[in-house]
């Protein structure tokens, strides 16, 4: 992967919405595997969950940020397998038209998304491996994260 493939994941948070009406394809690919989990302790982190899909005028944190849709069904925006460099603070944006909850496995971080409810997980890339992006409650994967 080149630089500007890296680079080309990243979305600032206020483009986040604007790229979620524009985009109508189905990007995702189901690339379903035994991630690598660790049992060590969990990096600090945090989740946050915004109340309104309204677009902000704060800039996303530094680091990596990916930005998935889950809309008629269809996962859109930063799908299949998304390579992160270790250390990184990486911010995962999820939108949805249904309600559940996103969960990234490994990390054990999740947060509540909605239709009114766009979710946000921040943490730093400290957990080497593959580790499964999904919707809980419907078992989607929205994506595969590699760190390292």
């Amino acid at each position: 992967m080149t630089a500007s493939d890296a680079s080309s994941r990243r979305v600032p948070a206020a483009l986040l919405l604007a790229a979620v009406v524009l985009i109508t394809g189905c990007a995702g690919t189901d690339e379903s595997e035994a991630g690598a989990r660790s049992s060590s302790s969990s990096p600090a982190s945090t989740t946050t969950a915004a109340t309104s899909p309204a677009p902000s005028t704060t800039a996303a944190p530094a680091g990596t940020n990916i930005a998935v849709s889950y809309v008629g069904g269809q996962v859109t925006g930063d799908s299949g397998r998304v390579p992160v460099t270790p250390g990184d603070l990486v911010t995962i944006t999820v939108t949805s038209d249904v309600a559940d909850e996103v969960h990234l496995h490994g990390y054990d971080l999740s947060a509540p998304v909605g239709p009114d409810t766009m979710s946000t997980l921040t943490f730093q890339a400290s957990i080497s491996g593959v580790f499964e992006v999904e919707l809980e409650e419907l078992g989607t994967l929205l994506f595969t994260l590699q760190v390292g």
